[in-house]
């Protein structure tokens, strides 16, 4: 059965919620600091033109959603829009996305771990890389779920080193403004388009999440009003805690300090509390080992994810079938798990942060381009979003300009190593995939239930889990009056 409170008709408050927690992760503890070296101070703009470029795919999507209410996001749109071959492409270059932004958390994990472990020498580094996925990976396969307590504590354990971080931070800037404005006015770095755009495809990999919020329309009261505020109330509220997180980052570090920060938040706390060494080591320790926390826990959802998808794309005869094998016992697609845990592992040994994250932005991109174009087919065979968005051809015709530019601003090396492993599946596709559909999984993935259970896990997350609590508070409030 379905639990009763999944059956409700989501509201504005609901679907917002959707998707600040389908964004915020522990990608603040990563990308933070991007901008530094390339812009300096100017970088606190870009987080707000990411997040513009993310508002208008993520309308893209939404139009997506309410035209062909089926799971699978940018594959299943394009597979509908332009056929089999087409989707598995955009299913693939999404499962790339994913998988390498899965290398990208075993690297942010060792940086910060080696702030604790400064002296860690390459070796010891791929070890704590290796051992980081291997345990994620055995805890997807077994099934482990925490509790609902268990999640409460882990969730509190995430966000509290942040509102510690903010709150700590604005103290120590309004006591010394001095010192933050001279760290702010730091002669940041001749700007040029290159390092704009650049800094861009990093930062834009913090965005990245939101299509979850494309749920069908059915579920949600008022689609009509509901979805578009929605998207723009929930992205401008990540763009509003990013902005604070960095401000603060720029205002405690100078833009020079920051561009070699390999643990950024954890420093700005060290930082914060300098006069006083003790405090200053545990200043730093308390965030520190909240980013260790966070981004174990984003990699373990994301592996998750990304192995559903694998197990998604073999359900629809996308994908070799041994993807779609799930474990006698534990009844979770090992081997999707296993190959994918496998590539990260690699990835994180021999690739570089920035690298991953642009490469993986670029096979996002590449779905999002795909997403914004369905549209313009759905409406040539005379098909209509269940809700009407105001200008939705100009906004998916944006949404297709946007997505082009993020594609453009990688490096020639970049595009190049995209395109190789889109080639890669080719073969894959041609001598591999079964081409034939296996009806149980499909059955089990389209089912309501699991559909909804996937979509109110991202209310247990980060900031988005705090938001449902503040509602569930100001309720219980408001009775009493």
């Amino acid at each position: 059965m379905v639990n009763q409170q999944l059956q409700r008709q989501l509201t504005l408050f609901d679907v917002t919620n959707l998707v600040v927690g389908a964004i915020i992760g522990a990608d603040i503890y990563v990308a933070s600091s991007f901008g530094a070296q390339y812009l300096g101070t100017f970088s606190l703009a870009v987080w707000v033109i990411a997040g513009g470029i993310a508002i208008v795919i993520a309308l893209c999507f939404a139009q997506c959603a309410g035209t062909i209410p089926i799971v699978g996001g940018p594959y299943a749109y394009a597979k509908e829009a332009f056929g089999p071959f087409t989707g598995f492409v955009v299913g693939w270059s999404l499962w790339f996305a994913e998988l390498i932004s899965l290398a990208v958390f075993p690297l942010a994990f060792t940086q910060y771990f080696m702030f604790f472990f400064p002296n860690l020498d390459p070796v010891l580094q791929a070890v704590v890389k290796i051992l980081f996925v291997v345990f994620l990976a055995s805890t997807n396969i077994v099934g482990v779920k925490a509790a609902g307590r268990t999640n409460d504590v882990l969730t509190i354990a995430k966000l509290a080193p942040l509102v510690f971080f903010s709150i700590a931070g604005i103290a120590w800037i309004f006591f010394n403004p001095s010192i933050a404005a001279a760290n702010f006015t730091t002669p940041a770095p001749v700007f040029d388009f290159a390092s704009f755009g650049t800094v861009l495809v990093l930062i834009f990999w913090a965005y990245a999440g939101f299509e979850i919020s494309t749920i069908p329309a059915e579920e949600i009261s008022e689609p009509q009003k509901t979805i578009p505020k929605a998207i723009v109330l929930g992205i401008v509220i990540v763009i509003v805690f990013y902005l604070t997180t960095n401000a603060i980052l720029f205002g405690v570090r100078n833009a020079t300090l920051l561009a070699s920060d390999t643990a950024p938040l954890a420093k700005a706390g060290n930082s914060i509390f300098s006069s006083n060494a003790l405090l200053a080591l545990v200043g730093g320790g308390i965030i520190g080992v909240g980013a260790l926390i966070s981004v174990a826990g984003s990699n373990e959802s994301g592996m998750l994810g990304t192995s559903r998808l694998g197990y998604a794309l073999a359900a629809d005869g996308l994908f070799p079938r041994v993807f779609a094998r799930v474990h006698p016992k534990f009844k979770t697609p090992f081997m999707s798990i296993a190959i994918q845990s496998g590539i990260a592992i690699v990835a994180a040994v021999v690739g570089s942060l920035k690298l991953l994250i642009a490469v993986s932005v670029f096979f996002m991109a590449v779905a999002y381009l795909a997403t914004c174009a369905s549209i313009f087919m759905f409406r040539r065979r005379g098909l209509t979003p269940k809700f009407r968005l105001r200008g939705g051809l100009v906004i998916a015709a944006l949404g297709i300009v946007l997505s082009e530019f993020l594609i453009s601003q990688c490096t020639p090396v970049q595009i190049a190593l995209g395109v190789a492993l889109l080639l890669a599946g080719v073969p894959i596709y041609i001598w591999y995939t079964p081409k034939k559909e296996i009806a149980e999984l499909k059955e089990t993935l389209l089912s309501r239930e699991n559909i909804l259970k996937r979509v109110y896990a991202q209310e247990r997350t980060f900031l988005a889990h705090a938001l449902l609590h503040l509602k569930r508070w100001y309720r219980k409030a408001t009775r009493k009056i």
